[in-house]
Protein backbone atom coordinates (compact mmCIF):
# COMPACT_ATOMS: atom_id res chain seq x y z
CA UNK A 1 0.00 0.00 0.00
CA UNK A 2 1.56 3.28 -1.14
CA UNK A 3 1.37 6.43 0.98
CA UNK A 4 0.45 8.37 -2.18
CA UNK A 5 -2.35 6.00 -3.21
CA UNK A 6 -6.15 6.06 -2.95
CA UNK A 7 -5.95 2.84 -0.93
CA UNK A 8 -3.94 4.56 1.81
CA UNK A 9 -6.19 7.63 1.69
CA UNK A 10 -9.08 5.28 2.61
CA UNK A 11 -7.08 3.06 4.97
CA UNK A 12 -5.64 5.82 7.18
CA UNK A 13 -8.91 7.54 8.29
CA UNK A 14 -10.51 4.16 9.04
CA UNK A 15 -7.55 3.04 11.16
CA UNK A 16 -7.35 6.45 12.83
CA UNK A 17 -11.08 6.39 13.71
CA UNK A 18 -11.03 2.84 15.14
CA UNK A 19 -7.80 3.52 17.03
CA UNK A 20 -9.02 6.65 18.84
CA UNK A 21 -12.79 6.06 19.11
CA UNK A 22 -13.09 2.29 19.67
CA UNK A 23 -9.90 0.73 21.07
CA UNK A 24 -8.34 3.71 22.86
CA UNK A 25 -9.64 2.78 26.31
CA UNK A 26 -7.25 -0.13 26.82
CA UNK A 27 -3.52 -0.26 26.07
CA UNK A 28 -3.61 -3.93 25.04
CA UNK A 29 -6.36 -3.21 22.53
CA UNK A 30 -4.40 -0.27 21.13
CA UNK A 31 -1.33 -2.43 20.60
CA UNK A 32 -3.28 -5.39 19.22
CA UNK A 33 -5.09 -3.13 16.78
CA UNK A 34 -1.78 -1.64 15.60
CA UNK A 35 -0.53 -5.17 14.85
CA UNK A 36 -3.70 -6.04 12.92
CA UNK A 37 -3.69 -2.74 10.98
CA UNK A 38 0.02 -3.16 10.20
CA UNK A 39 -0.49 -6.69 8.89
CA UNK A 40 -3.34 -5.48 6.67
CA UNK A 41 -1.10 -2.66 5.42
CA UNK A 42 1.78 -5.05 4.66
CA UNK A 43 -0.42 -7.86 3.32
CA UNK A 44 -2.08 -5.45 0.90
CA UNK A 45 1.06 -5.76 -1.23
CA UNK A 46 1.39 -9.58 -1.00
CA UNK A 47 -0.28 -11.49 1.83
CA UNK A 48 2.09 -14.46 1.40
CA UNK A 49 4.96 -12.59 3.02
CA UNK A 50 3.02 -12.01 6.23
CA UNK A 51 4.29 -15.42 7.34
CA UNK A 52 7.87 -14.20 6.85
CA UNK A 53 7.54 -11.13 9.07
CA UNK A 54 5.54 -13.13 11.64
CA UNK A 55 8.26 -15.82 11.78
CA UNK A 56 11.02 -13.22 12.10
CA UNK A 57 9.07 -11.56 14.91
CA UNK A 58 8.57 -14.86 16.75
CA UNK A 59 12.26 -15.83 16.48
CA UNK A 60 13.58 -12.53 17.82
CA UNK A 61 10.97 -12.39 20.57
CA UNK A 62 11.91 -15.92 21.68
CA UNK A 63 15.64 -15.14 21.53
CA UNK A 64 15.11 -12.01 23.60
CA UNK A 65 13.19 -13.89 26.29
CA UNK A 66 15.80 -16.67 26.32
CA UNK A 67 18.62 -14.13 26.67
CA UNK A 68 16.92 -12.62 29.71
CA UNK A 69 16.99 -16.03 31.43
CA UNK A 70 20.47 -17.06 30.35
CA UNK A 71 23.69 -15.90 32.01
CA UNK A 72 26.15 -18.40 30.51
CA UNK A 73 28.25 -16.55 27.93
CA UNK A 74 28.53 -19.32 25.32
CA UNK A 75 24.80 -20.01 25.34
CA UNK A 76 24.06 -16.29 25.01
CA UNK A 77 26.33 -16.12 21.95
CA UNK A 78 24.55 -19.12 20.42
CA UNK A 79 21.18 -17.39 20.92
CA UNK A 80 22.50 -14.20 19.35
CA UNK A 81 23.82 -16.11 16.35
CA UNK A 82 20.46 -17.85 15.91
CA UNK A 83 18.87 -14.43 15.47
CA UNK A 84 21.64 -13.20 13.15
CA UNK A 85 21.65 -16.32 10.97
CA UNK A 86 17.85 -16.50 10.65
CA UNK A 87 17.40 -12.81 9.87
CA UNK A 88 20.37 -12.41 7.54
CA UNK A 89 19.61 -15.83 6.05
CA UNK A 90 16.16 -14.67 4.94
CA UNK A 91 17.57 -11.38 3.71
CA UNK A 92 20.41 -13.12 1.88
CA UNK A 93 18.14 -15.62 0.16
CA UNK A 94 15.46 -13.22 -1.03
CA UNK A 95 17.76 -10.35 -1.91
CA UNK A 96 21.14 -11.81 -2.88
CA UNK A 97 20.71 -15.45 -3.96
CA UNK A 98 20.57 -14.75 -7.70
CA UNK A 99 23.33 -12.13 -7.45
CA UNK A 100 25.81 -14.57 -5.92
CA UNK A 101 24.71 -17.38 -8.23
CA UNK A 102 25.15 -15.28 -11.38
CA UNK A 103 28.56 -14.00 -10.27
CA UNK A 104 29.63 -17.53 -9.35
CA UNK A 105 28.75 -18.74 -12.86
CA UNK A 106 30.46 -15.72 -14.44
CA UNK A 107 33.64 -16.37 -12.46
CA UNK A 108 33.89 -19.93 -13.74
CA UNK A 109 33.09 -18.80 -17.29
CA UNK A 110 35.96 -16.31 -17.10
CA UNK A 111 38.36 -19.21 -16.56
CA UNK A 112 36.83 -21.24 -19.37
CA UNK A 113 34.65 -23.49 -17.22
CA UNK A 114 30.97 -23.42 -18.13
CA UNK A 115 28.62 -24.60 -15.42
CA UNK A 116 24.85 -24.84 -15.48
CA UNK A 117 22.95 -23.08 -12.74
CA UNK A 118 19.41 -21.80 -12.94
CA UNK A 119 18.37 -18.57 -11.28
CA UNK A 120 15.24 -18.60 -9.15
CA UNK A 121 12.25 -16.36 -9.78
CA UNK A 122 12.39 -14.75 -6.33
CA UNK A 123 10.12 -11.89 -5.34
CA UNK A 124 11.83 -9.49 -2.93
CA UNK A 125 9.56 -8.89 0.08
CA UNK A 126 8.93 -5.18 0.54
CA UNK A 127 10.71 -3.72 3.55
CA UNK A 128 12.70 -6.85 4.44
CA UNK A 129 15.97 -4.89 4.71
CA UNK A 130 14.34 -2.42 7.11
CA UNK A 131 12.53 -4.69 9.54
CA UNK A 132 15.42 -7.18 9.51
CA UNK A 133 17.81 -4.50 10.77
CA UNK A 134 15.22 -3.27 13.26
CA UNK A 135 14.79 -6.69 14.86
CA UNK A 136 18.54 -7.38 14.75
CA UNK A 137 19.27 -4.18 16.67
CA UNK A 138 16.81 -5.33 19.35
CA UNK A 139 18.49 -8.72 19.77
CA UNK A 140 22.00 -7.24 19.79
CA UNK A 141 21.03 -4.61 22.37
CA UNK A 142 19.44 -7.28 24.59
CA UNK A 143 22.56 -9.45 24.21
CA UNK A 144 24.78 -6.52 25.23
CA UNK A 145 22.42 -5.84 28.16
CA UNK A 146 21.67 -2.35 26.89
CA UNK A 147 17.97 -3.18 26.80
CA UNK A 148 15.58 -5.26 28.87
CA UNK A 149 13.73 -7.70 26.59
CA UNK A 150 9.98 -7.42 26.38
CA UNK A 151 7.84 -10.26 27.72
CA UNK A 152 4.75 -8.99 25.89
CA UNK A 153 4.58 -10.60 22.43
CA UNK A 154 1.91 -8.18 21.16
CA UNK A 155 4.08 -5.19 22.12
CA UNK A 156 7.06 -6.71 20.30
CA UNK A 157 4.96 -7.57 17.24
CA UNK A 158 3.68 -3.98 17.15
CA UNK A 159 7.26 -2.68 17.38
CA UNK A 160 8.41 -4.83 14.44
CA UNK A 161 5.41 -4.28 12.18
CA UNK A 162 4.41 -0.67 13.00
CA UNK A 163 2.93 0.24 9.62
CA UNK A 164 4.04 3.88 9.15
CA UNK A 165 7.72 2.92 9.05
CA UNK A 166 7.50 -0.78 8.22
CA UNK A 167 8.49 -0.87 4.56
CA UNK A 168 11.01 1.99 4.18
CA UNK A 169 11.98 3.18 7.64
CA UNK A 170 13.15 5.03 9.56
CA UNK A 171 14.88 1.98 11.06
CA UNK A 172 13.81 2.48 14.65
CA UNK A 173 15.78 1.35 17.69
CA UNK A 174 13.95 -0.60 20.33
CA UNK A 175 15.32 1.81 22.94
CA UNK A 176 13.25 4.61 21.37
CA UNK A 177 10.13 2.99 19.93
CA UNK A 178 9.49 -0.07 22.11
CA UNK A 179 8.90 1.86 25.40
CA UNK A 180 6.21 3.92 23.64
CA UNK A 181 4.07 0.78 23.28
CA UNK A 182 4.03 0.37 27.06
CA UNK A 183 2.37 3.74 27.62
CA UNK A 184 -1.33 4.21 26.90
CA UNK A 185 -1.61 6.83 24.18
CA UNK A 186 -3.89 9.81 24.75
CA UNK A 187 -4.95 11.87 21.76
CA UNK A 188 -2.73 14.94 21.48
CA UNK A 189 -4.25 17.50 19.11
CA UNK A 190 -1.07 19.57 18.74
CA UNK A 191 1.01 16.46 17.99
CA UNK A 192 -1.59 15.28 15.45
CA UNK A 193 -1.64 18.69 13.73
CA UNK A 194 2.13 18.68 13.53
CA UNK A 195 1.96 15.17 12.08
CA UNK A 196 -0.47 16.29 9.38
CA UNK A 197 1.78 19.22 8.48
CA UNK A 198 4.79 16.92 8.19
CA UNK A 199 2.78 14.52 6.01
CA UNK A 200 1.86 17.39 3.68
CA UNK A 201 5.52 18.39 3.44
CA UNK A 202 6.45 14.79 2.67
CA UNK A 203 3.78 14.57 -0.03
CA UNK A 204 5.12 17.77 -1.60
CA UNK A 205 8.61 16.31 -1.79
CA UNK A 206 7.27 13.04 -3.21
CA UNK A 207 4.51 14.14 -5.63
CA UNK A 208 5.84 17.52 -6.75
CA UNK A 209 9.62 17.07 -6.61
CA UNK A 210 10.45 13.35 -6.79
CA UNK A 211 7.77 12.14 -9.22
CA UNK A 212 8.29 15.03 -11.64
CA UNK A 213 12.07 14.62 -11.50
CA UNK A 214 11.55 10.90 -12.15
CA UNK A 215 9.96 11.57 -15.54
CA UNK A 216 13.09 13.31 -16.80
CA UNK A 217 15.67 11.24 -14.91
CA UNK A 218 14.14 8.01 -16.23
CA UNK A 219 14.08 9.32 -19.80
CA UNK A 220 17.65 10.64 -19.69
CA UNK A 221 19.18 7.59 -18.01
CA UNK A 222 17.34 5.24 -20.39
CA UNK A 223 18.42 7.16 -23.49
CA UNK A 224 21.77 8.66 -22.47
CA UNK A 225 23.20 8.02 -25.95
CA UNK A 226 20.73 10.50 -27.42
CA UNK A 227 21.52 13.47 -25.19
CA UNK A 228 24.28 16.04 -24.85
CA UNK A 229 26.61 16.46 -21.87
CA UNK A 230 24.54 19.35 -20.47
CA UNK A 231 21.42 17.18 -20.51
CA UNK A 232 23.23 14.29 -18.86
CA UNK A 233 24.39 16.61 -16.07
CA UNK A 234 20.81 17.77 -15.69
CA UNK A 235 19.58 14.17 -15.60
CA UNK A 236 21.99 13.36 -12.78
CA UNK A 237 20.83 16.43 -10.83
CA UNK A 238 17.20 15.47 -11.41
CA UNK A 239 17.89 12.00 -10.01
CA UNK A 240 19.64 13.51 -6.98
CA UNK A 241 16.48 15.46 -6.15
CA UNK A 242 14.26 12.55 -7.13
CA UNK A 243 15.84 10.18 -4.63
CA UNK A 244 15.99 12.88 -1.95
CA UNK A 245 12.37 13.94 -2.44
CA UNK A 246 11.26 10.33 -2.68
CA UNK A 247 13.04 8.90 0.35
CA UNK A 248 12.96 11.89 2.69
CA UNK A 249 9.35 12.43 1.62
CA UNK A 250 8.52 8.87 2.67
CA UNK A 251 10.26 9.43 6.02
CA UNK A 252 8.29 12.64 6.62
CA UNK A 253 5.01 10.90 5.85
CA UNK A 254 5.97 7.96 8.10
CA UNK A 255 6.97 10.22 10.99
CA UNK A 256 3.89 12.42 10.49
CA UNK A 257 1.56 9.40 10.38
CA UNK A 258 3.14 8.06 13.58
CA UNK A 259 2.33 11.34 15.33
CA UNK A 260 -1.36 10.87 14.45
CA UNK A 261 -1.26 7.75 16.62
CA UNK A 262 0.73 9.29 19.47
CA UNK A 263 4.22 8.04 18.53
CA UNK A 264 7.47 9.91 17.97
CA UNK A 265 9.97 8.47 15.48
CA UNK A 266 13.55 9.64 15.03
CA UNK A 267 14.41 12.19 12.35
CA UNK A 268 15.80 10.44 9.25
CA UNK A 269 16.96 13.37 7.09
CA UNK A 270 18.39 16.75 8.08
CA UNK A 271 18.84 18.83 4.89
CA UNK A 272 21.73 16.66 3.61
CA UNK A 273 22.33 18.70 0.44
CA UNK A 274 23.50 21.61 2.62
CA UNK A 275 26.43 19.52 3.85
CA UNK A 276 29.95 20.94 3.68
CA UNK A 277 31.71 17.59 3.27
CA UNK A 278 30.86 13.93 2.71
CA UNK A 279 31.14 13.08 6.40
CA UNK A 280 28.50 15.67 7.23
CA UNK A 281 26.35 14.42 4.35
CA UNK A 282 26.27 10.93 5.85
CA UNK A 283 25.35 12.33 9.26
CA UNK A 284 22.34 13.96 7.61
CA UNK A 285 21.28 11.39 4.98
CA UNK A 286 19.27 8.28 5.99
CA UNK A 287 20.33 8.89 9.58
CA UNK A 288 18.71 5.72 10.93
CA UNK A 289 20.76 3.49 8.59
CA UNK A 290 24.01 5.45 8.98
CA UNK A 291 23.83 5.28 12.76
CA UNK A 292 22.86 1.58 12.59
CA UNK A 293 26.02 0.76 10.67
CA UNK A 294 28.03 3.01 12.98
CA UNK A 295 26.81 1.32 16.15
CA UNK A 296 26.56 -2.30 15.03
CA UNK A 297 29.39 -2.58 12.49
CA UNK A 298 31.83 0.34 12.50
CA UNK A 299 32.36 0.62 16.28
CA UNK A 300 32.58 -3.18 16.85
CA UNK A 301 35.27 -3.28 14.12
CA UNK A 302 37.25 -0.71 16.07
CA UNK A 303 35.76 2.51 14.71
CA UNK A 304 38.20 5.40 14.67
CA UNK A 305 40.48 3.80 17.25
CA UNK A 306 43.87 2.32 16.53
CA UNK A 307 46.14 2.74 13.53
CA UNK A 308 45.08 4.66 10.43
CA UNK A 309 45.19 1.50 8.32
CA UNK A 310 42.58 -0.08 10.63
CA UNK A 311 40.45 3.07 10.49
CA UNK A 312 40.65 3.05 6.69
CA UNK A 313 39.65 -0.61 6.59
CA UNK A 314 36.65 0.11 8.82
CA UNK A 315 35.53 3.03 6.65
CA UNK A 316 35.67 0.98 3.46
CA UNK A 317 33.87 -1.94 5.11
CA UNK A 318 31.00 0.22 6.35
CA UNK A 319 30.53 2.06 3.04
CA UNK A 320 30.77 -1.05 0.87
CA UNK A 321 28.38 -2.99 3.11
CA UNK A 322 26.03 0.01 3.12
CA UNK A 323 26.12 0.03 -0.68
CA UNK A 324 25.44 -3.71 -0.84
CA UNK A 325 22.53 -3.30 1.62
CA UNK A 326 20.83 -1.14 -1.00
CA UNK A 327 20.73 -3.81 -3.65
CA UNK A 328 22.20 -6.89 -5.29
CA UNK A 329 24.09 -5.10 -8.03
CA UNK A 330 27.73 -4.08 -8.51
CA UNK A 331 26.51 -0.52 -9.09
CA UNK A 332 25.65 -0.19 -5.38
CA UNK A 333 29.03 -1.58 -4.35
CA UNK A 334 30.79 0.95 -6.61
CA UNK A 335 28.55 3.70 -5.18
CA UNK A 336 29.55 2.73 -1.64
CA UNK A 337 33.23 2.53 -2.59
CA UNK A 338 33.10 5.98 -4.18
CA UNK A 339 31.68 7.47 -0.99
CA UNK A 340 34.47 5.77 0.99
CA UNK A 341 37.03 7.36 -1.34
CA UNK A 342 35.38 10.76 -0.90
CA UNK A 343 35.53 10.23 2.88
CA UNK A 344 39.18 9.19 2.80
CA UNK A 345 40.86 12.66 2.77
CA UNK A 346 38.73 13.75 5.73
CA UNK A 347 39.78 10.74 7.76
CA UNK A 348 43.48 11.10 6.89
CA UNK A 349 43.46 14.77 7.92
CA UNK A 350 41.25 14.16 10.99
CA UNK A 351 38.56 16.49 9.63
CA UNK A 352 35.71 13.97 9.46
CA UNK A 353 34.09 15.53 12.57
CA UNK A 354 34.70 19.14 11.60
CA UNK A 355 31.16 20.07 10.56
CA UNK A 356 28.77 18.87 13.24
CA UNK A 357 26.66 22.02 13.48
CA UNK A 358 24.13 23.45 11.04
CA UNK A 359 25.69 25.37 8.14
CA UNK A 360 25.56 29.17 8.57
CA UNK A 361 24.15 28.66 12.04
CA UNK A 362 22.30 31.79 13.23
CA UNK A 363 23.05 33.47 9.89
CA UNK A 364 20.79 33.99 6.89
CA UNK A 365 23.45 33.70 4.20
CA UNK A 366 26.39 31.26 4.14
CA UNK A 367 29.93 32.49 3.68
CA UNK A 368 31.65 32.09 0.31
CA UNK A 369 33.72 29.25 1.78
CA UNK A 370 30.62 27.43 3.02
CA UNK A 371 28.91 27.93 -0.34
CA UNK A 372 31.85 26.42 -2.21
CA UNK A 373 32.03 23.53 0.25
CA UNK A 374 28.31 22.77 -0.25
CA UNK A 375 28.63 22.94 -4.05
CA UNK A 376 31.65 20.61 -4.10
CA UNK A 377 29.94 18.13 -1.76
CA UNK A 378 26.77 18.20 -3.84
CA UNK A 379 28.68 17.61 -7.10
CA UNK A 380 30.51 14.64 -5.58
CA UNK A 381 27.23 13.24 -4.31
CA UNK A 382 25.53 13.67 -7.70
CA UNK A 383 28.48 11.95 -9.40
CA UNK A 384 28.14 8.96 -7.06
CA UNK A 385 24.34 8.85 -7.59
CA UNK A 386 24.98 8.03 -11.27
CA UNK A 387 26.18 4.56 -10.25
CA UNK A 388 23.27 4.20 -7.83
CA UNK A 389 20.78 4.93 -10.62
CA UNK A 390 22.40 3.13 -13.56
CA UNK A 391 21.36 -0.42 -14.46
CA UNK A 392 24.98 -1.60 -14.63
CA UNK A 393 28.51 -0.34 -13.99
CA UNK A 394 29.12 -0.34 -17.75
CA UNK A 395 26.12 1.92 -18.39
CA UNK A 396 27.17 4.22 -15.55
CA UNK A 397 30.63 4.61 -17.10
CA UNK A 398 29.11 5.32 -20.52
CA UNK A 399 26.82 7.91 -18.93
CA UNK A 400 29.82 9.58 -17.27
CA UNK A 401 31.74 9.46 -20.55
CA UNK A 402 28.84 11.31 -22.20
CA UNK A 403 28.89 13.92 -19.43
CA UNK A 404 32.49 14.80 -20.21
CA UNK A 405 31.94 15.02 -23.96
CA UNK A 406 31.24 18.69 -23.50
CA UNK A 407 28.60 20.38 -25.58
CA UNK A 408 25.83 22.84 -24.89
CA UNK A 409 22.65 21.81 -26.62
CA UNK A 410 19.31 22.97 -25.32
CA UNK A 411 17.03 21.78 -28.09
CA UNK A 412 17.00 18.20 -26.81
CA UNK A 413 15.66 19.47 -23.47
CA UNK A 414 12.94 21.44 -25.22
CA UNK A 415 11.53 18.27 -26.77
CA UNK A 416 10.84 16.67 -23.40
CA UNK A 417 7.33 16.54 -22.10
CA UNK A 418 5.57 18.25 -19.20
CA UNK A 419 7.42 20.44 -16.68
CA UNK A 420 10.53 21.01 -18.79
CA UNK A 421 10.56 24.62 -17.58
CA UNK A 422 8.67 24.52 -14.31
CA UNK A 423 10.73 21.79 -12.65
CA UNK A 424 13.92 23.77 -11.95
CA UNK A 425 12.01 26.62 -10.25
CA UNK A 426 10.16 24.02 -8.15
CA UNK A 427 13.47 22.54 -7.06
CA UNK A 428 14.56 26.11 -6.29
CA UNK A 429 11.48 26.57 -4.08
CA UNK A 430 12.35 23.35 -2.23
CA UNK A 431 15.92 24.56 -1.64
CA UNK A 432 14.78 27.99 -0.40
CA UNK A 433 12.17 26.56 1.99
CA UNK A 434 14.61 24.01 3.41
CA UNK A 435 17.36 26.61 3.78
CA UNK A 436 15.23 28.85 5.99
CA UNK A 437 14.02 25.89 8.04
CA UNK A 438 17.26 23.88 8.16
CA UNK A 439 17.33 23.92 11.97
CA UNK A 440 13.80 22.48 12.28
CA UNK A 441 12.46 18.96 11.96
CA UNK A 442 10.34 20.10 9.01
CA UNK A 443 9.40 23.50 7.49
CA UNK A 444 5.73 23.55 8.52
CA UNK A 445 6.54 23.13 12.21
CA UNK A 446 4.15 25.20 14.31
CA UNK A 447 5.09 28.89 14.20
CA UNK A 448 3.65 32.23 13.13
CA UNK A 449 3.96 31.30 9.44
CA UNK A 450 2.93 27.63 9.55
CA UNK A 451 -0.59 28.25 8.22
CA UNK A 452 0.72 30.29 5.28
CA UNK A 453 3.36 27.63 4.60
CA UNK A 454 0.65 24.96 4.68
CA UNK A 455 -1.59 26.81 2.21
CA UNK A 456 1.34 27.59 -0.09
CA UNK A 457 2.57 23.98 -0.16
CA UNK A 458 -0.94 22.59 -0.68
CA UNK A 459 -1.32 24.93 -3.67
CA UNK A 460 1.98 23.68 -5.09
CA UNK A 461 0.80 20.09 -4.69
CA UNK A 462 -2.51 20.84 -6.43
CA UNK A 463 -0.93 22.83 -9.25
CA UNK A 464 2.23 20.84 -9.91
CA UNK A 465 1.68 17.42 -8.38
CA UNK A 466 2.37 14.49 -10.71
CA UNK A 467 -0.97 12.75 -10.17
CA UNK A 468 -1.10 11.13 -13.61
CA UNK A 469 2.34 9.53 -13.23
CA UNK A 470 2.43 8.17 -9.69
CA UNK A 471 5.77 6.52 -8.96
CA UNK A 472 6.41 3.77 -6.43
CA UNK A 473 8.78 4.81 -3.66
CA UNK A 474 12.36 4.01 -4.70
CA UNK A 475 13.33 2.45 -1.39
CA UNK A 476 10.56 -0.15 -1.62
CA UNK A 477 12.99 -2.19 -3.72
CA UNK A 478 15.55 -2.24 -0.91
Amino acid sequence: MLFNSIDFAVFLPIVFGIYWFIVSKKLKLQNLFIVLASYVFYGWWDWRFLALIAFSTAIDYAVGVALSKQKERTTRKVLLWISIVVNLGFLGFFKYYNFFLDNFVSAFSFFGKNIQANSLNIILPVGISFYTFQTLSYTIDVYKRKLEPTKDFIVFAAFVSFFPQLVAGPIERATNLLPQFYVKRQFNASLAKDGLRQMVWGLFKKIVIADNCAQFANDIFSNYDDYSSSTLWLGAVYFAFQIYGDFSGYSDIAIGTSKLFGFNLKQNFATPYFSRDIAEFWRRWHISLSTWFRDYLYIPLGGSRGKKIIQLRNVFVIFIVSGFWHGANWTFIVWGTLNALFFLPLLLTNKNRKHTNVVAENHTIPTLRETLQMIITFVLTVFAWIFFRAESVEKALLYIKGIFEFSVQLEDRLTLNRYAFELLPLIGILIIIEWFSRQKEHPIKTNAYSTLYMIFILLLIILFGSFSNIQEFIYFQF
